[in-house]
């Protein structure tokens, strides 16, 4: 892993000296592309920066507890040791994380499809709940929307099904994980005797 790494800090130290090039810099098309691969691997080498930069911490607290003949400092350099050896394990957790490749259609636009599924009336209100959810999480971090199809359900202010095509950074890759089958229990506002009900509507994601 560690030398994938080093080789990965080497090829962004090349890909940095690339876009300072004015010959890079005057082929937009070229510059998207180095542009690109320079934010991609930036997340890996801060991280590698950062687990680096903790070893050397840990070295250096290993040789003060060995060293110092101050038991209390002892005792400070020893708590610190434990925390510096968590956050070690987990960012390297973290790196593990971000050397797997990603799928290349993460990058891509994405359809969005609800559909209320079991529970008569009150799916069909939680299925438009779902599409408000989604829409204002859309609004808040600038991603554009167009709606392709749209069914009301029988209840005011339900619906059957609603399809949404949704453009921005990543899209597929943020939302692929969404897909499935939703579910909620709660009582229904129609429900006269307090009864629980479990109703239940389709998400499925597809790369545009």
């Amino acid at each position: 892993m560690f030398e994938k790494l080093e080789k990965v800090k080497i090829r962004y130290a090349e890909l940095n000296e690339l876009l300072s090039s004015p010959d890079i810099a005057n082929d937009q098309k070229r510059f998207r592309e180095i542009s690109k691969e320079y934010s991609d691997l930036t997340g890996i080498v801060n991280a590698y920066n950062e687990y680096n930069n903790l070893n050397k911490q840990l070295s250096e607290n290993k040789e003060l507890i060995y060293s110092s003949s101050d038991s209390e400092l002892i005792d400070l350099a020893k708590e610190e040791q434990t925390l510096l050896e968590e956050k070690l394990i987990s960012l390297e957790n973290q790196i593990k994380e971000l050397l797997i490749p990603n799928d290349p259609e993460d990058s891509k636009n994405a359809i969005l499809e609800i559909r209320a599924g079991t529970g008569g009336e009150e799916a069909g209100l939680f299925a438009a709940e779902l599409h408000r959810m989604y829409s204002r999480y859309f609004e808040k971090i600038g991603w554009k929307t167009e709606l392709m199809e749209f069914s009301e359900g029988s209840t005011p202010g339900s619906l059957k099904e609603v399809i949404v095509s949704v453009s921005g950074n990543n899209v597929y890759g943020n939302l692929k994980f969404e897909s499935g089958v939703h579910r909620v229990q709660r009582v229904p506002k129609t429900e006269a005797n307090g009864r629980v009900h479990t109703s239940a509507a389709s998400v499925a994601v597809l790369p545009e």
